[in-house]
């Protein structure tokens, strides 16, 4: 007989609460939050004066965490800001079509000790969590009086961040992958100074620059890529993740095209929502979901 994971869960879930951070259910086996979004908020109970989202509804109080983690085996999210944690993702190459990485791809952790090396400091020592996909997550005490919002490949490739407006998925939690499990229990170190200021340098000018520069994209890509990240990154609570699903499908067809490089695309898309409020991942799938439609139903150029 299968045993119950959801006492592990409960567990996992309280011990993350007895330690200040606040945390809300994800669906089982996922890393997905199970509370309902935007577009079917009933407007009752905590939502009875307006939708609440995840980050508002996470919470360290026991006896709602019992009652939550009851019903379901939920996975367990951290909300990040209000944990004020930031931790960094150190990812894995993405697999190609055979199921396997490049061989010859750096993971995040290699690449984060190249950038580690590069400022003249060796990597931090603090609490580390190996993910359900083999990665890792580095955690940090955020800084007093600075805040810092999300990042994504943009300090180093396969290196993101976590903090207000994100959150990650806590030890004890297990999807198809495999479990996450704290391979370093060091205590939650302050956040380096080096690294806060190239946080923080990166959120500023991802705020000015919200489109990468990049010479193959054409003047008509590039207009257009920058009008619809600024809607995106505008739109109001309710509306965001539509109108990042229809601005993605919008730029689908310059990808087609070849007028502009699709990582860049996703690279403009990720930081408009994300300083939206949407979380990271919802982001993220949304606009592969967008562009992968667009560019399979794209007409030619001559009979758009």
């Amino acid at each position: 007989m299968t045993p119950d994971p959801r006492a592990a869960l409960l567990r996992a879930a309280l011990d993350a609460a007895e330690r200040g951070w606040p945390v809300f259910p994800l669906l089982p086996g996922t890393k997905r939050p199970a509370l309902h979004g935007e577009t079917a908020c009933p407007a009752t109970g905590d939502c009875a004066g307006g939708h609440r989202k995840w980050e508002q509804r996470a919470t360290t109080d026991p006896d709602r965490i019992h009652a939550a983690w009851s019903v379901r085996p939920f996975n367990v999210g951290v909300a990040c800001g209000p944990a004020d944690l930031v931790v960094v993702d150190l990812d894995m190459p993405k697999t190609t079509g055979k199921g396997k990485s490049g061989s010859e791809t750096p993971d995040g952790v290699a690449t984060f000790r190249a950038l580690c090396e590069r400022a003249g400091h060796t990597v931090p020592t603090t609490r580390t969590v190996r993910t359900a996909g083999g990665g890792l997550h580095l955690y940090f005490a955020a800084p007093v009086g600075v805040r810092l919002g999300n990042t994504a490949g943009t300090i180093a490739s396969l290196v993101d961040s976590r903090a207000h407006g994100g959150y990650v998925v806590a030890v004890g939690s297990t999807t198809p992958e495999g479990a996450y499990q704290v391979t370093d229990p060091a205590p939650v170190a302050p956040l380096p100074e080096w690294l806060c200021s190239l946080l923080t340098a990166r959120q500023e000018l991802r705020a000015v620059t919200p489109l990468p520069s990049h010479s193959r994209a054409s003047r008509r890509a590039s207009a257009a890529l920058t009008a619809e990240s600024a809607d995106v990154a505008t739109a109001p609570e309710g509306t965001r993740n539509a109108r990042l699903l229809a601005a993605a499908r919008a730029m689908g067809r310059f990808v087609a095209w070849g007028d502009i490089d699709r990582h860049v695309v996703e690279e403009a898309f990720q930081g408009a929502a994300e300083s939206a409020g949407l979380p990271s991942s919802e982001c993220r799938a949304t606009v592969r979901s967008a562009l992968n439609w667009s560019i399979r139903t794209c007409r030619t150029r001559q009979t758009a």
